[in-house]
């Protein structure tokens, strides 16, 4: 197998480009904890609300969103998450995202306890998808996106990037 050197690299390629996308924040109310189940500790997050602003779209996180978490055993915890935003101009997009939360456990612990924390001490990170039929939306059907959260005492705040 041949290889081939960094340098030989299209430029494209050689980092990963960003543009801004919106700023997120959640509301969610108390976890609902399910317990130990046969593959995971799961616990439910219920999302009542919330809001996104950005200079491409802004609006509000409709009641109804969930985040199904798994707690694993190296005390990480999995993120599952499906919300629909209302844009301002009243469209409606599907989000789904996927990420993790993971640092110290004295971090973690204060986390849980709903302490806010330097967001630097430990990590939390999404990759969301987004679905909607409106017309002025289309391109974020397409779009690959990456956020940088930060858990508060009343819910995640999320700095969303689309991958460009």
């Amino acid at each position: 197998m041949s290889t081939l050197p960094s340098e030989d690299l299209p430029d494209v390629i050689k980092s990963v480009r960003t543009r801004p996308m919106f700023l997120m924040r959640l509301d969610v109310g108390p976890l609902l904890i399910v317990g130990a189940t046969a593959g995971a500790f799961r616990r439910v997050g219920v999302v009542p609300g919330g809001s996104f602003e950005g200079e491409r779209l802004s609006g509000k996180v409709l009641d109804g969103g969930s985040d199904w978490q798994t707690v694993r055993s190296d005390g990480s915890t999995t993120l599952n998450v499906r919300l629909v935003l209302k844009t301002r101009d009243d469209a409606l997009i599907c989000m789904t995202y996927q990420g993790i939360r993971h640092g110290q456990p004295s971090v973690i612990e204060r986390i849980e306890k709903g302490e806010v924390v330097d967001p630097t001490s430990y990590y939390i990170r999404i990759n969301p998808l987004f679905e909607t039929s409106a017309a002025k939306y289309d391109w974020i059907n397409r779009a690959i996106a990456v956020g940088i959260g930060d858990r508060r005492g009343d819910g995640p705040i999320y700095n969303v990037f689309e991958v460009l």
